[in-house]
């Protein structure tokens, strides 16, 4: 009890010291970037970024990573990591940790008993940690032609993760809770402290394993980084992360999902009458009028796979060149197959699965070629145990959004 007492209090001071600091630094970071500011670099909008981050918006923060950077390493870190912010938490722009253990979740809808929850409690109940895929939903978005609106994402707003926590199913066994009958959804608030504009998004219970959803409080082995969330977010391994709401202040169990706007219009794809997952082909350029009944939300991530080696533009000495890589999905069945072809599509050749982290995470592949001097296109696709595999034309799926693209990946580079 002791060494608790002091563990929490220890919590505490870092907290303080967290507060003043990103209140300091954020104002002094802020006047200093002036009307510059959106030239500013990834470690000037966030701090602790790597600075080769591409940054698509200051405020809030949106970044990506790059193909170098994923490739460099086997889970993202924090530095490296992309950032998609849809509100803008004073103070919180940073990738220390976000340590308040007085800091409230509640729990209700229909749920019986309803209930309130700190970090602290939560810090007392069982950890479980998941390594998973976080990819935003617009990720690709700028290879859809014509280019749909919003921020123009390349490869690069995707990591993979470790995550640590309480498992919803853990929680509610905790505090003696039933969900009632008719539960349907999943129902998240984030904090709106300092003004923050309201965000509330909703997943079907039914869409994902269940098991897997968690109160994040930890990441890569450390307390959650401020701007990924902290000091708790709801993470839903296989899912897009739009669901994985940051800075959670309330979760309800809901009969139906969400009417706010971060759930309609917004983050929508239209969807085929009676069907659940996949979505209705759009004219390229059309206009779509998104309701909950003609389209669903972006949830389950699709299946997709990124060339990481050689990278585009390269130039590789030797004839034995290794095409090194990653594939994922939503983590509802294995990936089964990666192929590979450097002639246009004209013959494809297995990879070799060299590893995965888990169900939810990346797929590390390996393809090795003997190619003469000369310059090629690469292209990977990957094949998942029910089918699900990618469209050579990523276009197929055009949406006025630009969200899901998970067109075959092509890299050219040189023999020499």
């Amino acid at each position: 009890m002791k060494e608790k007492k002091l563990e929490l209090e220890q919590l505490e001071m870092d907290r303080r010291t967290f507060l003043k600091t990103t209140a300091a630094v954020g104002a002094a970071g802020l006047m200093g970037l002036g009307t510059a500011q959106q030239q500013a670099t990834a470690d000037q909008v966030v701090r602790g970024k790597n600075a080769r981050l591409v940054v698509l918006s200051s405020r809030p923060a949106v970044m990506e990573s790059t193909l170098e950077l994923l490739g460099s390493e086997r889970i993202t870190s924090k530095a490296n990591l992309f950032v998609r912010n849809n509100i803008d938490l004073p103070g919180l722009n940073t990738t220390e940790p976000n340590v308040q253990p007085s800091w409230v979740v509640e729990v209700g809808g229909l749920i019986d008993p309803p209930f309130r929850i700190t970090v602290e409690e939560l810090l007392r109940l069982p950890q479980t940690e998941v390594t998973s895929v976080l990819q935003c939903s617009g990720n690709g978005r700028s290879f859809f032609n014509p280019r749909p609106s919003g921020n123009p994402w390349t490869y690069g707003g995707v990591g993979q993760v470790t995550w640590r926590g309480v498992l919803l199913k853990t929680l509610l066994e905790a505090k003696g809770a039933k969900l009632r009958d008719n539960a349907r959804f999943i129902t998240m608030n984030a904090s709106t402290q300092g003004g923050a504009l309201p965000y509330e998004k909703s997943f079907p219970i039914s869409v994902l394993d269940y098991n897997s959803a968690m109160l994040a409080l930890g990441m890569n082995g450390e307390p959650l980084p401020a701007v990924h969330g902290g000091p708790v977010r709801l993470v839903a391994a296989g899912t897009f992360g739009t669901a994985n709401v940051k800075w959670l202040s309330k979760l309800d169990f809901t009969a139906t999902e969400s009417t706010g706007n971060e759930q309609v219009p917004r983050y929508r794809v239209p969807m085929l009458p009676g069907w659940n997952t996949p979505i209705l082909p759009t004219q390229p350029g059309s206009r779509f009028n998104y309701t909950l009944n003609n389209s669903r939300s972006n949830w389950g991530a699709n299946i997709n796979s990124f060339i990481l080696s050689p990278l585009p533009g390269a130039s590789v000495k030797g004839r034995l060149v290794e095409i090194r890589g990653v594939a994922w999905n939503d983590g509802l069945a294995p990936v089964e197959t990666i192929e590979v072809s450097v002639n246009g599509g004209t013959s494809w050749r297995k990879a070799l699965i060299e590893r995965d982290h888990g169900k939810f995470g990346w797929y590390q592949w390996v393809s090795p070629q003997l190619l003469a001097p000369g310059e090629y296109e690469v292209m990977a696709r990957a094949t998942d145990a029910v089918g699900r595999t990618q469209p050579m034309n990523g276009n197929i799926w055009w949406n006025e959004r630009g969200y899901e693209w998970n067109g075959v990946m092509r890299v050219k580079f040189k023999v020499t």
